[in-house]
């Protein structure tokens, strides 16, 4: 749609977007004023239009066409939606630091926070000994053994040992009395769905701590060796981050498997961990629905399972023998209670966490975190989200997926609180619950996003207390995120984008940076990015381009092992070396624009990301080809709609016999999704089915996806 210039649009045109004549012609006069203060367009005249005309109660095609119009003909691509403030920069975290010691760190180059920002994120790149130090000390970490150095140069690891001989406990950083919070301070909001008009439930240190040392009192009464695997199979409630932490602190390991899982995906799990138990839970409530879950955990032959009632329960029946109700499990040791318990202080390199992510071959790789991984969660937190003590921070997410424990870390070690939504999160229920427990950071998954436009589920209610939002999982559309920005007063959204095997981020946004929608504004602390040219070459420091993604290897708490793959095969072997390094190879497709954002592109390998879970093409299309006794071959494709936003999986169709070609695609397309909820997961869904002739292939017969996805996302619409 084209947008007029805002000094064209008339007090007509604005009533035409559903605001009443009189109340449009008030705010058509603060626009020409504003237009006569900051000019006709351009990031200063937005700035004014989003603080002082716009407010969540006006009707989106309003703010679209204020956007638009602000920024018709205007040359900067992407162009700013938030602009940082001197005063509010100078709070933040980073900005405190460069406050005090910006002149210490960056000698003449300082001029203020936002001004020397970018130089501050190259200083954590090229002193890492001396960045980290001071990271460490402003997060108040804790080491029971100080590491010899920050960082060591050594043949076995690409990108350096980080830490080398230090011990800690990353669950014990979380339940810590320190600076940022006392006993009585409150770590845990939580609500059911369904109890939208009772209180936010609550739970303090003192009382968090308690709980977790009971959990941990009864794993050891299992008597399993220390540093076994234990699996959690859960959605992510108040119980399952205390079973999470419990795991940790009395020195095991958590091996993290999403509840939407089928029972196949669940038993190549245990397996691959080695898991000697599981957590989960007799039923998933959703709405009026109980969706089970033990029962999949039993038909995946898990190990001792220790069974919890989702509706609080004491009893459950029909338990599979040698199981335990959580009741019986916590009753072994309540003499217990209140006693505290000595967290296991672990080397630096010891695992806590057995987390998956898809790769390109069908099976999932195993990606072990050990204990430097949450310090780099929580220091992305501290820096990009600017989380601290007074923060509220939720994100719907599940312990199988990395931001789950991401979440438990970028909180609480940072002094912050943590809250908890326990069902669906895209209707009024949640988004009451970010209103009534005052969250301040407030992350995304873009498809959530858009179900929330579409429904206009956040209406009348209050989302002033967010500070500001972030977003990682899919590529973001602009027009979803202008609409959620609009709901809390246009606070920034700080896009963010890593992986598991990095814990955390490589690149992100930052609230000392102008903003733009659906773009990054700066690498991660600490990350370097390469675009590699055709040739597989960086190309010129800053120079805009597109191209597959390369890391600089340096990344404290990526991973430095995987635990069915060889890891150095997967992310060192074949790629160039830059300043003495060998580059870590990532597989995203990225650009760097010419105003020096960043844009992600997808996958440049044939892995996809559907709903923010990864997958590979091999994975969907063993399920297809299955289907029908027609199909010939199948080519599973994630394109992104034209519009922008998450990916939708096209999966093309070659037919035994040509003539089938047009017929029955939505029948198939329908069976498609049956196959893969059923064997795969229950979020994935075909899009589209598009029959052709056959599938193009190199000259050593392997499938070409990516020139797929090129023909395919030229189509209007799937």
């Amino acid at each position: 749609m084209a947008y007029k210039a805002l000094r064209e649009i008339t007090a007509e045109e604005i009533a035409a977007t559903g605001v009443p004549s009189e109340e449009a012609e008030r705010l058509h006069a603060t626009l020409r004023q504003i237009l006569l203060e900051h000019g006709n367009s351009g990031p200063k005249a937005w700035d004014s239009i989003s603080k002082h005309l716009l407010s969540p109660c006006l009707p989106f095609p309003l703010h679209q066409m204020m956007y638009y119009g602000c920024y018709r003909g205007f040359d900067s691509d992407p162009p700013p939606a938030w602009i940082p403030d001197k005063a509010s920069a100078g709070s933040t975290n980073i900005g405190r630091v460069l406050r005090r010691r910006g002149e210490e760190i960056l000698g003449t180059k300082y001029k203020d926070p936002i001004s020397s920002f970018d130089d501050f994120q190259k200083f954590s790149v090229a002193d890492p000994e001396a960045y980290w130090k001071m990271i460490f000390e402003e997060m108040d970490i804790s080491f029971s053994v100080l590491p010899s150095c920050i960082l060591h140069d050594h043949h076995s690891y690409p990108g350096g040992q980080w830490l080398p001989g230090a011990y800690l406990n990353s669950a014990s950083l979380c339940l810590s009395v320190n600076d940022k919070r006392g006993l009585d301070d409150v770590v845990i909001l939580w609500r059911d769905e369904g109890c939208d008009a009772l209180p936010v439930h609550t739970m303090t240190l003192k009382e968090l701590r308690t709980e977790v040392w009971l959990v941990a009192n009864a794993l050891d009464a299992l008597s399993l060796p220390k540093n076994s695997s234990i699996a959690i199979d859960m959605p992510m409630t108040v119980t399952a981050v205390i079973i999470y932490l419990a795991i940790v602190l009395a020195g095991y390991v958590v091996v993290s498997i999403a509840d939407s899982f089928v029972p196949n995906e669940i038993a190549s799990r245990l397996k691959i961990a080695s898991a000697r138990a599981i957590f989960t839970q007799d039923y998933i409530i959703r709405g009026e629905k109980e969706l089970p879950l033990y029962s999949k955990v039993v038909e995946a032959h898990a190990p001792l399972a220790i069974v919890i009632p989702a509706r609080g329960s004491t009893i459950i029946s029909g338990l599979r023998g040698g199981d335990i109700s959580w009741h019986d499990f916590l009753g072994r040791v309540k003499h217990t209670k209140s006693i505290p318990y000595s967290a296991i202080e672990q080397p630096i390199e010891a695992f806590t966490n057995i987390l998956f992510s898809s790769g390109t071959t069908g099976a999932p790789k195993a990606i072990p975190w050990t204990h430097a991984t949450p310090l780099k969660a929580a220091a992305d937190a501290w820096s990009h989200m600017d989380i601290n003590k007074g923060d509220v921070v939720a994100w719907p997410t599940n312990l199988g997926w990395m931001m789950g424990p991401w979440l438990v870390y970028a909180s609480l070690v940072n002094g912050a609180s943590m809250a908890l939504y326990n069902g669906i999160p895209l209707g009024s229920g949640f988004a009451k619950f970010i209103q009534d427990a005052k969250v301040t950071m407030l992350g995304v998954v873009p498809s959530i996003v858009r179900a929330w436009k579409n429904t206009n589920c956040t209406a009348g209610l209050d989302w002033s207390n967010i500070r500001c939002f972030s977003s990682t999982g899919e590529a973001s559309s602009v027009d979803d995120y202008l609409w959620l920005m609009g709901r809390a007063h246009y606070k920034p959204v700080i896009e963010y984008c890593g992986g598991t095997e990095i814990g955390g981020g490589f690149v992100s946004g930052s609230l000392l940076q102008s903003q733009a929608l659906a773009a990054f504004s700066t690498p991660a602390m600490g990350c370097k990015l390469f675009i590699l040219d055709t040739d597989g070459k960086p190309l010129p420091e800053n120079a805009s381009g597109i191209g597959e993604l390369a890391l600089y290897p340096t990344m404290l708490g990526s991973s430095i092992t995987l635990l069915n793959a060889d890891h150095y095969d997967v992310y060192f072997k074949n790629m160039p070396i830059y300043n003495g390094k060998l580059l870590r190879r990532h597989g995203d497709e990225f650009e760097r624009t010419a105003g020096g954002y960043y844009r992600a592109h997808g996958r440049a390998d044939d892995t996809m990301n559907l709903g923010g879970i990864k997958v590979s093409s091999v994975e969907i299309e063993r399920v297809c080809n299955s289907v029908d006794n027609a199909i010939l071959e199948t080519a599973a494709i994630g394109v992104p709609p034209s519009t922008g936003g998450p990916e939708q999986l096209v999966v093309a169709v070659v037919f035994k016999d040509e003539s089938l070609a047009e017929k029955n695609l939505d029948k198939l397309r329908l069976a498609f999704n049956s196959a893969l909820q059923k064997k795969l997961n229950p979020l994935f869904k075909v899009s589209s089915v598009v029959p052709v002739p056959s599938l193009p292939r190199t000259a050593s017969n392997k499938v070409m996806r990516r020139t797929l996805r090129q023909q395919f996302s030229k189509r209007s619409k799937f």
